[in-house]
């Protein structure tokens, strides 16, 4: 999408874009052109002078319309979802859901871009200062949230008064052309939006075109690495959320069955591939004697199709990120590791859920991100073991603790270093008031998505000094300007 028209894409280059469940190829994504490509930067910098001009106001009121088309067409970016991702029913909605929760905030964005105002600052000085928007943003999204990630993105940004070009994931890109055409339909004018497609060297294009100001990225660290660095050396902004791995501590004080639930759903749902999946159970003292009934509550999931409304636990994404998990799983098993639930014996891309036991710091199963449905239970005696375990992994996206002590609760919240904590949450993921604050390696960059961040990420700061002072009754105007560095008194 370029200047505001659905083009046919001239590329040479197309990808298949497949049904992770059944194998079938639903359809083709081009890998576009340079010039497509170029038109697209030139589509958004013809545009960003006049949207930029647009009151607030009319940009949240394009908002406003957003939101209502989304709902209104919510099933439609289901099924888009469900065909090209794998997830289940109920996870294409709720991952439709918390993208539209960014959107529903963009409404009321303008509280978030005021500046600030000191009169008097000295006698006869004001100073204020305004969020003015940067240019042309550029966001590349991953394969697992096929809207909210998207969501995530370009309406913090356009709200804010950029113009953006976005690139889908080449696994799913049908559920961001369904996006793209409604905010088209909600009112965004042509060339504020603009979609391209494509692999590494459209990234490379995004990273390196010098109209382009700010890029936003989520994804894996290998790609998320590259991309910070080849943005930040052609001085671009970049914020690029990476791989995580998330510790589960459990106290033996806890609730057991809503526990047990909760950890179940937070490392199975979405066959593992969340970033923010909890893959690391640690059982604190007798709660390890919990890890038997929760294998078999794993168990009792349903591996199949997403689009059959009974199924728990839908595809992994490619033959090739089964096989990693797959292969991971073997190696931690050599490792010492015991297997308290093998799903390994599901043909095609199922992998179904796996539960790890006796699974040690150093383990394969440790030390990588799985993104599967796959949990490793590891038992420390104390809170304070569980909290330096934790803290000694390079990643800080998410943690969770289960317990019914609020001291043990203050005390993880406050000695543990990672970025979003749950107590009794598995999954802390912060409605869009706040940001999303993973720390540590699982992001690059110092400014978070969505909220106060996501909007001083989009925005650079003009700061005005003001003089319209006149002289007091009993003051002569300066006989010779002064050349000494200027104070204000």
């Amino acid at each position: 999408m370029i200047g505001g028209k659905m083009l046919p894409s001239k590329s040479k280059e197309i990808l298949p874009v497949i049904n992770p469940a059944t194998g079938q190829i639903l359809r083709y994504v081009p890998e576009s052109t340079e010039d497509e490509l170029e038109a697209a930067v030139h589509s958004a910098r013809e545009a960003f002078s006049m949207w930029r001009d647009t009151s607030v106001s009319k940009r949240s009121r394009v908002m406003f319309e957003y939101q209502r088309l989304i709902r209104e067409r919510e099933d439609e970016l289901v099924q888009a979802i469900v065909e090209e991702n794998g997830k289940t029913i109920a996870d294409a909605k709720g991952d439709v859901f918390r993208g539209l929760e960014v959107v529903e905030q963009c409404c009321a964005l303008g509280n978030h871009m005021m500046g600030e105002t000191l009169a008097n600052a000295a006698i006869g000085i004001d100073t204020y200062s305004y969020k003015e928007p940067l240019g042309i943003c550029a966001g590349i999204a991953p394969f697992n949230f096929p809207a909210m990630i998207p969501l995530w993105m370009f309406p913090v940004g356009i709200t804010c008064g950029n113009t953006y070009i976005l690139k889908p994931s080449e696994k799913v890109p049908s559920a961001t052309m369904i996006l793209a055409e409604m905010a088209l339909q909600a009112g965004l004018p042509p060339g504020v939006l603009n979609v391209v497609h494509g692999t590494k060297p459209v990234v490379d294009f995004l990273c390196r075109a010098p109209e382009i100001k700010a890029i936003s990225f989520v994804g894996g660290n290998k790609a998320g690495e590259y991309i910070f660095a080849e943005a930040t050396r052609h001085g671009k902004r970049c914020q690029a959320n990476l791989g995580a791995k998330n510790h589960g501590v459990i106290l033996p004080d806890a609730d057991k069955e809503k526990t047990l639930d909760a950890l179940v759903a937070a490392s199975m749902g979405a066959a593992g591939q969340r970033c923010m999946a909890l893959s690391v159970a640690v059982f604190v003292g007798n709660s390890s004697e919990w890890i038997p009934e929760l294998a078999q509550r794993c168990a009792r999931l349903k591996v199949g199709d997403g689009a059959d409304p009974n199924s728990d636990v839908g595809p992994m994404i490619s033959p090739e990120s089964k096989s990693r998990a797959v292969n991971l799983i073997g190696q931690a098993l050599n490792k010492g590791a015991k297997i308290e639930l093998d799903g390994r014996n599901y043909s095609g891309n199922f992998l179904g859920p796996t539960v790890l036991s006796q699974v040690s710091t150093d383990s394969p199963a440790y030390l990588h991100e799985l993104f599967a449905p796959v949990l490793s239970c590891t038992c420390v005696e104390t809170l304070d073991e569980a909290i330096a375990l934790v803290n000694a992994n390079p990643t800080g996206n998410g943690t969770a603790i289960f317990t019914n002590s609020g001291a043990s609760a203050r005390l993880f919240q406050r000695e543990i270093d990672v970025g979003q904590v749950g107590i009794n949450v598995p999954i802390p993921v912060p409605l869009p008031f706040f940001s999303f604050t993973g720390s540590r390696a699982s992001i690059r960059g110092d400014l978070h998505f969505y909220g106060k961040q996501g909007v001083t990420f989009y925005t650079q700061t003009k700061t005005i000094t003001s003089n319209w002072r006149t002289l007091h009754h009993d003051e002569s105007p300066s006989k010779s300007p002064s050349t000494a560095m200027p104070i204000m008194k």
